[in-house]
């Protein structure tokens, strides 16, 4: 036998079925609205940031933290776990991407350095730079960003784009931190870096050494040992160098602006959430999110 159900028809039949007040649906509805659009605020502002191509890649920590003053401005209450999942809902979760070129060498004849910078201490900008390498797609052919990173601010105070793999890169970008450079008293420089030929070669090593610069190299096959300057590359990938670009010329202008956004607007969550900039003119331990093998036994 079956039941008969008669669906109410008047809201008030539906309101005293479900045992709340017109009031109470009313206000209900018009919070389920508010909420909807204040996500559909939200995810256009997430859309637009992704839009500018050094912020495409970011992900949900960092787009909270720069969407947060106008959430505040707007009276949107969102904490990160509420926006990770609107991302997810709607898609908009950056997925990793890996690497596709090589630009280490490490099958030569030149002298190899022990790693100096393992279980040190660095308090202070000016103490050690990590220095590496990573390859830019261009439409016709790669071109390559050397890179100097200051380990303790996370600052890029040297690069150079190069059509090729060669050490002159390698040395422009060691004289644009040459020249930014402020020693710390009775305290040396170290400069690490992985094994590759344009780090061990005889010109980039004689610069080294004529300006007193000690020499620390990652141990072979071993990745975690250069960790922060690995890092650097797979960030300014997301923000935007992930691409292929027209031209080499469209390669160079685009590095450019976004080493300038990097060290001047991205905040980094191993520096307690500053900007580059600001953590390099800091001393003392700063508040680190996440621990790098660099500094494990």
């Amino acid at each position: 036998m079956k039941m008969q159900y008669q669906v109410p028809e008047r809201l008030a039949d539906i309101c005293m079925l479900f045992g709340v007040t017109r009031q109470a649906y009313y206000k209900q509805r018009k919070h389920n609205d508010k909420l909807e659009l204040q996500q559909e605020l939200v995810l256009q502002m997430v859309e637009h940031l992704r839009t500018i191509p050094q912020w495409k890649r970011t992900g949900t920590d960092k787009l909270h933290r720069m969407l947060n003053p106008d959430l505040i401005k707007l009276g949107i209450k969102m904490g990160r776990v509420a926006l990770n999942e609107l991302l997810f809902e709607n898609s908009l979760l950056v997925r990793k991407r890996r690497a596709k070129a090589r630009t280490t060498d490490s099958y030569h004849h030149y002298r190899r350095y022990p790693n100096k910078i393992k279980d040190r201490l660095i308090d202070c900008p000016g103490l050690v730079w990590v220095s590496d390498i990573t390859y830019l797609d261009a439409t016709d052919r790669f071109a390559y960003l050397f890179l100097i990173t200051d380990a303790y601010s996370r600052k890029i105070v040297g690069y150079s784009v190069r059509r090729t793999l060669e050490v002159a890169g390698a040395l422009d970008a060691l004289q644009m931190a040459e020249n930014q450079w402020v020693p710390v008293e009775n305290k040396e420089l170290i400069h690490h870096s992985d094994r590759g030929s344009q780090y061990c070669c005889h010109d980039y090593v004689a610069f080294l050494i004529s300006r007193g610069i000690d020499i620390s190299m990652a141990a072979k096959g071993n990745p975690y040992e250069n960790a922060i300057a690995e890092r650097i590359n797979g960030i300014l990938k997301q923000m935007g160098l992930d691409r292929t670009f027209a031209t080499f010329h469209d390669v160079e202008k685009t590095a450019i602006e976004t080493i300038d956004i990097y060290n001047n607007q991205r905040l980094h969550s191993s520096i307690d959430y500053m900007t580059p900039a600001a953590a390099h003119v800091r001393t003392g331990e700063l508040k680190k999110n996440w621990k790098s093998k660099i500094y494990s036994k």
